[in-house]
């Protein structure tokens, strides 16, 4: 088996005890991850307070650590096909899907590196002669980052670009379902000379993530994860009263209208629910289809799902692989089976198939005649679609907003006047209308709701890594007269 270790301080440590890492696509263990418990929790957070407070991280200029960041991204890029292959492994990702992702993280950290000296503060025309008054932009302090399995080097670098952009230090805890390429990221790191103790990457299950989002010293909790691990992280952060910012999971409506470039419209659903194997926050899982074209539309789409090639994630032929685990295969198995009850039909898929791993086929649901179906409402985080039929634009507004979650959405009309109707009336923090899965480090990203609070990329997340630092300057050289009078 291979093994990994902890980044602590700028050292690799075993960790109190190891666990086995499990191959989706075999279902047999591979590797040995370390399992960070409390103390080396506590250390990794006290190595993070330390390099805040060093002159040699909090004396650098902010071009500096741009600086610093570019060469990361160098790295990222140079070790691509090493994080690819580590991601495919650990969590089932195809290759093809990893290869091109991690390439383009490393522009998320060009992004920010680039940013790093352009986060500025301002002057306010203040309402007295003799004042000179400005604002600051400094950093929080210790971020605690904490991130799923799925995409995860692409969800730490919205957290830790940046976070060392704006000048915070950062504990990563990786998911214990996954970490290997987090783990190998560390390796990486360290070669980029950042200062010992600004990144710190552990996994661990639970216990690590609870002491790690209440500690004393952490001062602001970036988490991705479901809305149920973000419960227990927003009182855990009642201890420190650190800020949060939460990515978390969708129920996103895919929305086709009659007038729609089909071809176009039945790709975009294909990937927009069965690429990732369906494992995405953004994942169009809702089908939200114009009655007048129902019948047809579906035809196509299940055509299109039973000729998805589904194999080995390391595989470039592969366009869905196994479910990162087994849960995860239960779990949909569970959700069709009281959704069929409720009154749903399988249209394909949604029979567990022979043989070794966590595969599950893509699957389409026809939800017309079951609207308390549970699929409706409960996310997979699988290649499970399903679908709602509509006849008007009022319906179709009235179902996709018909969820507690609120992160992303697609509209699919040549109708320019109704696109804008429905980016308006959509409650969502992304609409992508004529397209869907596409991003960008210059974007923000995220929702509201079950969906979460705050913005990943684009300039606004690196400002909420700062806090605002109110300077007033007097500039007369007369005595205060009154010391009991408020200036």
């Amino acid at each position: 088996m291979q093994s990994f270790q902890h980044y602590i301080d700028g050292t690799f440590s075993d960790g109190r005890s190891q666990f086995e890492s499990t191959d989706p696509a075999t279902g047999q263990s591979w590797a040995l991850m370390p399992d960070a418990g409390p103390e080396e929790v506590n250390q990794a957070v006290e190595a993070a307070h330390r390099a805040f407070l060093s002159p040699e991280w909090s004396s650098m200029t902010a071009t500096q650590r741009g600086k610093l960041l570019f060469r990361l991204a160098d790295l990222i890029a140079e070790n691509a096909p090493r994080l690819a292959e580590l991601e495919t492994r650990d969590t089932g990702k195809i290759i093809r899907e990893t290869s091109a992702q991690i390439a383009y993280v490393a522009e998320y950290y060009r992004y920010y590196a680039g940013l790093a000296d352009k986060i500025e503060g301002a002057h306010l025309p203040i309402d007295k002669p003799d004042m000179e008054v400005w604002l600051r932009r400094e950093p929080v302090g210790v971020v605690a980052a904490i991130v799923p399995w799925n995409s995860q080097l692409f969800l730490s670098a919205v957290k830790i670009g940046p976070a060392l952009a704006a000048g915070c230090t950062v504990v990563l805890k990786a998911s214990e379902d996954g970490p290997a390429p987090m783990l190998e990221f560390a390796r990486i790191f360290d070669q980029a000379g950042f200062p010992a103790g600004v990144l710190n990457i552990i996994t661990g299950g639970p216990e690590a993530g609870a002491t790690l989002t209440s500690h004393p010293k952490v001062a602001h909790v970036a988490f991705t994860g479901g809305p149920g691990t973000a419960r227990h992280v927003v009182r855990n952060s009642a201890e420190n009263l650190a800020s949060t910012s939460l990515e978390l999971g969708g129920k996103s409506p895919f929305i086709v209208f009659d007038d729609a470039d089909l071809d176009s419209a039945v790709n975009a659903q294909v990937a927009g629910i069965f690429a990732a194997t369906g494992q995405s926050c953004v994942a169009g899982s809702r089908l939200v289809i114009s009655n007048a074209i129902k019948d047809s539309f579906l035809e196509r789409l299940k055509q299109k799902a039973e000729a998805v090639v589904i194999g080995a994630p390391d595989d470039m032929a592969t366009e869905v692989g196994p479910l990162c685990t087994l849960r995860q295969r239960d779990h949909a198995l569970s959700l069709i089976e009281q959704s069929v009850a409720a009154g749903a039909k399988v249209i394909t898929g949604g029979v567990k198939p022979d043989g070794e791993g966590f595969f599950f086929p893509p699957t389409i649901l026809d939800c017309s005649a079951a609207p308390d179906a549970p699929c409706l409402s409960t996310e997979f985080f699988g290649p499970v679609l399903s679908v709602t039929g509509f006849d008007t634009e009022a319906e179709a507004l009235a179902i996709a907003n018909d969820t507690q979650f609120g992160l992303a959405s697609g509209v699919f009309t040549r109708d320019l006047s109704r696109a804008h109707r429905m980016i308006r009336g959509i409650r969502a923090g992304i609409v992508w209308v004529n397209t869907y899965r596409a991003v960008s480090p210059i974007a923000p990203f995220g929702g509201h709701g079950l969906s979460g609070h705050g913005r990943e990329g684009g300039i606004q997340a690196a400002l909420d890594y700062t806090t605002v630092k109110a300077v007033w300057l007097r500039t007369s050289d007369d005595p205060i007269p009154d010391p009991f009078v408020m200036r």
